[in-house]
């Protein structure tokens, strides 16, 4: 069972949200904050597998919560809500720690793939639907602290790359190239290590930079 914690200000989208969710057998809502402040004090109590995080909240915002929870090592796999005028927030909390995003007008379908997604070690930034991120990358730049020219990946790291913007898991990345799971994870740490950046988010996200995805 998945465990999910939902953080909106508006009620409505927290209800909608749980509705959908409550139709998958494998996914459960064990928490629902309507602030920043409620919800630095119910994840770390509760540990949820996945957070449903919005960005745009009175007082605290959702760049505030990740990093406030990044800080005490307390933040789970968590999935930004958005709108489609929110490229610059996406950005942000992707840089914060977020692994993903998911529009609040999402399918079904959607939106129980990117829990299973995220809570299996993926993420949701696929060039495939970033158009909008790399356009804002381009105006807004990533400022990431790193090398401005990372040692160039092998072949099969940039075909790793390529499978981890889609989104996938480890283990699915080992599944596809048929190759070991802990194959896979040295890989995946030599991307991050020359990519200079510490997680697969981020990495996609240089990459998107970079333009090697």
């Amino acid at each position: 069972m998945i465990n999910v914690c939902l953080v909106d200000d508006q009620t409505l989208v927290r209800q909608g949200i749980r509705s959908l969710l409550d139709l998958a057998d494998d996914i459960r809502v064990v928490a629902e904050c309507g602030d920043g402040p409620q919800a630095l004090e119910t994840i770390p109590k509760l540990r949820p597998d996945v957070v449903l995080l919005d960005m745009r909240m009175p007082g605290m915002n959702g760049i505030e919560v990740l990093q406030a929870l990044a800080a005490k090592s307390a933040l789970p796999p968590t999935v930004i809500l958005t709108t489609f005028d929110d490229d610059q927030l996406v950005l942000a909390g992707l840089k914060a720690g977020a692994r993903g995003y998911l529009l609040k007008d999402v399918s079904l379908e959607q939106l129980v793939e990117a829990v299973r997604t995220v809570a299996a070690g993926g993420s949701l930034v696929s060039p495939v639907v970033t158009q909008r991120l790399k356009a804002g990358i381009e105006r807004m730049g990533t400022q990431f602290q790193s090398l401005e020219q990372p040692d160039p990946l092998t072949e099969r790291e940039t075909e790793i790359l390529r499978l981890m913007a889609g989104g996938y898991s480890n283990k699915e990345i080992a599944n596809s190239l048929a190759v070991a799971e802990g194959t896979v994870k040295n890989h995946v740490s030599n991307i991050l290590s020359k990519l200079g950046v510490r997680d697969r988010t981020r990495a996609v996200l240089k990459a998107l930079e970079l333009g090697i995805v």
